[in-house]
């Protein structure tokens, strides 16, 4: 986990118009889209163990739960020593190539920055390791918008337990009901509900499919319209963007 000191909130009469002054965002399928790094990922790993290979859309479904999940899942064992085999082959393959193909989803930067600018608390919460998720952050340049990033192995728990939010609101001094969680899953959705805190879904992501179950919860289908949820201006000068 890192944390940053944040920068002074800018004086604004739109301040008190917020809903919320801190985000938490979920990484995968939220603000990048990863697939295609992690299906080379994993299929360098089938590969190297003698097992067919996967389409993106099946490894899309491997993803949420944390790295040694996504692992278990793909080569359907639950040996421990399967998984540890798995997960070495695999990690050493993925931080190689995390960037390759890996980018934001359109509008996601310029709305980080119009957030930024007013003097929002970003952080990141992710079940994909620290070390990975901060490399990811680093090499788009996307790393310097968030105040603190917590991996899945941040802490003693990760994601839908709350102990990652509840570190987070703590860091930002902002309170939880001044929090929202931003996240493409139905895990995101519990953790921000465990946590005492709102959720909003994200309707591009890896399975944002599964969140058309849940009612009475706010969605977004471009990441300029988290704008005006949270109250800031600038949205209708980045729609599309």
């Amino acid at each position: 986990m890192c944390w940053r000191k944040r920068r002074q909130r800018r004086s604004s009469d739109r301040q008190g118009m917020r809903r919320y002054d801190h985000v938490i965002f979920d990484l995968d399928g939220t603000l990048v889209d990863t697939l295609a790094d992690l299906t080379a990922a994993v299929n360098y790993m089938l590969t190297e163990m003698g097992l067919p290979t996967a389409t993106p859309e099946l490894v899309r479904t491997y993803i949420g739960a944390g790295t040694r999940k996504l692992v278990e899942r793909a080569i359907a064992s639950s040996s421990e020593n399967d998984v540890d085999s798995g997960l070495v082959l695999f990690l050493h393959y993925y931080r190689e190539h995390l960037l390759d193909q890996t980018r934001p989803y359109p509008g996601i930067e310029k709305t980080l920055a119009l957030l930024q600018r007013e003097g929002v608390v970003m952080s990141l919460l992710s079940n994909k390791p620290a070390e990975l998720s901060t490399a990811i952050l680093r090499g788009l340049v996307l790393l310097p918008y968030f105040a603190a990033v917590i991996g899945g192995d941040s802490l003693p728990v990760r994601k839908p337990d709350p102990g990652g939010v509840e570190r987070l609101v703590k860091l930002s001094a902002v309170p939880a009901a001044r929090t929202v969680l931003v996240g493409d899953s139905l895990i995101d959705a519990q953790t921000a509900r465990v946590g005492g805190i709102a959720f909003c879904g994200v309707t591009w992501g890896f399975a944002s499919g599964d969140l058309r179950a849940l009612e009475g919860i706010d969605t977004i289908d471009v990441p300029a319209q988290l704008l005006a949820l949270i109250g800031v201006s600038g949205g209708e000068n980045c729609v599309g963007s």
